[in-house]
């Protein structure tokens, strides 16, 4: 009797255990968006962390060091040209060398991987505009 299964199934199974917190839980694309292994891996060497942090400990220090010579009023001073030179961007479809940062961080006289190889993602091939501008703007 297919009636009498498909009533005890439906019984035996309780709404809790098929819901999102339940015994079934899956991964909820629309929520949380696509898993990345990339972001779960540890570092495969001890160094990588530094390396990636590199740019924020050295800030971190020039800070420290900007407060013990000459007060507090140096690194804050600092912090603030920093912050507006990231607020001057150009359009989203065009590349950015961020030359006014450079300037402040000190390097704008040193010549490093990104200057002879180029990063993969600022490649010169342009977007289009208008679309880039629309989804930018919150449009799209």
């Amino acid at each position: 009797n297919s009636r009498g299964t498909a009533s005890l199934l439906k019984d035996s199974i309780s709404f809790t255990d098929v819901s999102a917190s339940g015994l079934f839980e899956g991964h909820d694309l629309l929520r949380r968006g696509f898993t990345s292994v990339k972001n779960e891996l540890l570092p495969s060497h001890p160094l990588e962390l530094t390396e990636k942090n590199f740019q924020l400990n050295q800030d971190k220090t020039n800070f420290a060091t900007l407060r013990n010579i000459q007060g507090i009023h140096a690194p804050l001073k600092l912090q603030m040209e920093f912050r507006a030179v990231k607020q001057v961007q150009r359009l989203p479809f065009l590349h950015s060398s961020n030359m006014g940062m450079d300037i402040l961080r000190g390097n704008d006289e040193c010549i490093g991987f990104e200057d002879i190889l180029n990063d993969p993602s600022q490649s010169e091939v342009m977007g289009e505009p208008h679309m880039m501008m629309e989804h930018k703007l919150g449009l799209l």
